[in-house]
């Protein structure tokens, strides 16, 4: 029997030692962008595996930074996935570049290696990778096409903090774009992060996220006000020191429901092997002729069971972008077409309980349609 009234399908995890962080920061008058956020910085840096970390506001600043650090303009194409948040085709847009939409893995829901190879322009300049939902995209072959056109790596690492490929965190690839919005694997309320081994890039990035000011008052480049706080840099500290368990939680909790979701037409989430799939959503595949997902969607929110879809239009399909001309004539992405008809997110996150678990994957088994 649910005792719960409702399982939501996220939920942020803070206890009394977010508040005495917070407390700290408050009474010593240091509010904004200071020791905290350095402190964080390093952490983060030494958590990846990277020589530098900068934190700013949130992670679509984190990717509109990182593009403008690395000299993305007017008049370059950047080649993306248009199955996942509309950000980060948005934050190609915010440089008056180009995004250029590549088709998908139907099993890990990744950037296809071979249609971004199929995408490749004279104009194009940079691939963003995004690691979706917790899964990596495929790192080796994307970077070789970067190495081999002269492009430039972008991870957009929003829903994958502390994931692996061949035993490398993702964030240490290329450069790595982050977020700790509420309902990622960790949270500082708002708040983002660019990872690099690049001291120039670092540099750059650090200038354009304090209105370009080098020194005090003392301004070199046009910059912006991107900065991150010091409350948020506190409650980051204490949530990385919990991320690998966080973690731990979401992949045993997606390896129960992957062992009892018996339903036939529910097919469960893939995983390559040699990477560390860290869940950031749970989402399944919902087989159109045997089960119709508005009526299993209703099913489940009338059980108490939070769902959602990620996502349900590609972002060449969103009205702006429609209005940009990205027509059926000039993208090609069948796969991503498909997905977002098919796909069903579960909750996975670390406070889901035993009799949660349970519980869901008991209604899920004995949906009739």
């Amino acid at each position: 029997m649910n005792t719960n009234k409702s399982i939501p399908i996220a939920k942020p995890i803070t206890t009394e030692e977010e508040l005495k962080t917070i407390e700290e920061v408050l009474k010593s008058g240091m509010l904004a962008q200071g020791k905290m956020v350095y402190e964080f910085e390093e952490s983060f840096s030494d958590y990846i595996g990277v020589k530098n970390s900068i934190a700013v506001g949130n992670g679509t600043i984190a990717l509109d930074v990182a593009l403008k650090g690395l000299g993305i303009k007017q008049g370059d194409e950047v080649i993306t996935t248009p199955f996942t948040f509309i950000a980060t085709a948005n934050s190609i847009l915010y440089q008056n570049s180009k995004p250029v939409f590549a088709d998908v893995d139907e099993k890990t829901f990744n950037l296809d290696p071979n249609d971004v190879l199929n995408k490749i322009t004279g104009k194009t300049k940079a691939i963003i990778g995004v690691h979706l939902f917790g899964h990596p995209f495929d790192v080796k072959p994307i970077q070789e096409i970067c190495d081999d056109h002269g492009l430039l790596l972008i991870e957009d690492c929003a829903q994958a903090h502390g994931a692996e490929y061949h035993g490398v965190k993702v964030g240490g690839f290329g450069t790595g774009c982050f977020s700790f919005y509420p309902t990622k694997n960790i949270t500082t309320g708002e708040g983002g992060i660019i990872t690099t081994n690049d001291k120039g890039l670092t540099e750059l990035c650090r200038l354009l996220r304090n209105h370009g000011q080098s020194s005090k008052y003392y301004h070199t480049i046009l910059g912006y006000n991107y900065r991150m706080t010091d409350i948020q840099a506190a409650i980051g500290i204490v949530q990385l020191k919990k991320l690998d368990e966080f973690n731990r939680k979401r992949i045993q909790n997606a390896e129960y429901l992957n062992s009892n979701i018996k339903l036939k037409g529910i097919v469960t989430p893939y995983k390559e092997k040699n990477v560390k799939h860290v869940y950031h959503q749970y989402v399944v595949t919902v087989e159109e002729d045997l089960i119709d997902r508005d009526n299993f969607i209703e099913y489940l929110t009338g059980k108490g069971i939070g769902c959602a879809v990620h996502y349900p239009i590609p972002i060449h399909r969103q009205p702006m972008y429609q209005d940009l001309g990205y027509r059926d004539e000039n993208v090609n992405c069948p796969v991503a077409e498909r997905l977002t008809k098919k796909v069903l997110s579960l909750p996975v996150h670390p406070a889901l309980t035993d009799d949660n678990l349970k519980y869901i994957s008991n209604i899920i088994n004995n949906f009739e349609g």
